[in-house]
């Protein structure tokens, strides 16, 4: 019987070396090696759909897991997003939630669906900060301000 050339992925080592594999694959971009590159395509989504607990993250906690895997830092975030340095520093602290047109480059940069992306959070706001209780956070509060009856 024929050994296989490609098998279920099941260990992080053999996981890597296949991800190496289709992207030296992608990179010759000849016409022998689509099935290849289709078969360990199919591997590797399934390894990360087992595997990956992005889903489970908010947006946020999301985004610096993406970063730190991909080796990215703000300033190249930035440049993904076609951000300032300060609009990222903001998103990243929780001070501005995120736009629909950077859920949509996050998702097709990550190859990651919107929706993991677009779920709730809480932000920071300047006017709250001093409260311990993040329940409270960006909700109006009453300045004390009482009209004389």
């Amino acid at each position: 019987m024929e050994k296989l050339r490609y098998t279920i992925i099941k260990s992080e080592k053999q996981y890597y070396n296949y991800c190496d594999m289709l992207e030296n694959f992608l990179t010759q971009n000849k016409e022998s090696l689509v099935e290849d590159v289709e078969l360990l395509t199919l591997l590797i989504e399934k390894w990360d759909a087992e595997h990956t607990t992005f889903e489970e993250l908010e947006p946020v906690q999301l985004i610096k897991a993406l970063m730190e895997e991909n080796n990215l830092k703000s300033k190249d975030l930035g440049i993904i997003l076609n951000l300032s340095k300060g609009s990222v520093s903001k998103m990243l602290n929780y001070h501005k939630g995120l736009s629909k047109n950077t859920i949509r480059i996050l998702s097709e940069h990550f190859k990651i669906s919107q929706e993991a992306f677009n779920k709730p959070y809480k932000l920071v706001n300047e006017i709250n900060r001093h409260f311990k209780n993040a329940n409270l956070m960006n909700t109006k509060k009453d300045l004390g301000h009482t009209m004389a009856i």
